[in-house]
């Protein structure tokens, strides 16, 4: 099974996460898509974070009834702070009939090269890259320098025809803690557990 992973704190999860991981998943040679909870750091400030089990609570809720969507706890058991090559050693180690590539948003292909064993990564996996809005300075940025190659690698798939989402899941808390509706942004399942947990409401 080719399986493509969603990384992402979904704090909430969104229907941006969901467009996007549906666009991928349509993709012939896509059998699923795994959207994978990243787990709290405890190195760092837990802030606006919901527990890591809510949160993996509010994916399964999101993606329940669509049988190319899944939810993955698989980083919750490593050692923190964990390394992506890690997760994709462990997941190839216990899934080992499956083949497992990475969806990334096209801003962070381009800090990839930052990433810890970023080359075993690639020469072992595919990238989905989905586009991103860009703001001015962005594109002032990559008019004017370019970090890497990767856009040229036979591993790195550009998906130009993805929607391009705004979405983000700060201004969904910002929004919920304000008091307003943000009916059209979650799934009805998820707004529910929002709503009955009272999150980010503070």
């Amino acid at each position: 099974m080719n399986v493509a992973l969603f990384f992402g704190s979904f704090n909430p999860i969104h229907v941006g996460h969901l467009v996007i991981a549906n666009h991928i998943a349509q993709r012939e040679e896509i059998d699923q898509v795994w959207l994978v909870v990243s787990p709290h750091n405890p190195l760092k400030d837990k802030n606006t974070l919901l527990a890591d089990h809510h949160r993996l609570a509010l994916v399964k809720e999101a993606v329940y009834s669509n049988p190319k969507l899944r939810a993955s706890d698989v980083e919750f058991g490593l050692e923190q702070p964990n390394y992506t090559v890690k997760t994709l050693a462990v997941l190839q180690e216990k899934y080992p009939e499956n083949d497992f590539s990475l969806i990334l948003g096209e801003d962070n292909l381009r800090t990839f090269h930052k990433w810890f064993n970023h080359e075993t990564i690639l020469k072992n996996h595919s990238i989905y890259v989905y586009p991103r809005v860009h703001t001015i300075q962005e594109l002032e940025h990559l008019a004017d320098k370019k970090e890497n190659n990767f856009d040229q690698h036979p591993n790195v798939i550009f998906c130009s025809d993805a929607p391009i989402m705004a979405i983000s899941s700060s201004y969904i808390r910002q929004a919920v803690k304000d008091k307003k509706d943000v009916r059209y942004l979650l799934t009805p399942e998820v707004l529910t557990y929002v709503d009955e947990m009272g999150f980010y409401k503070k």
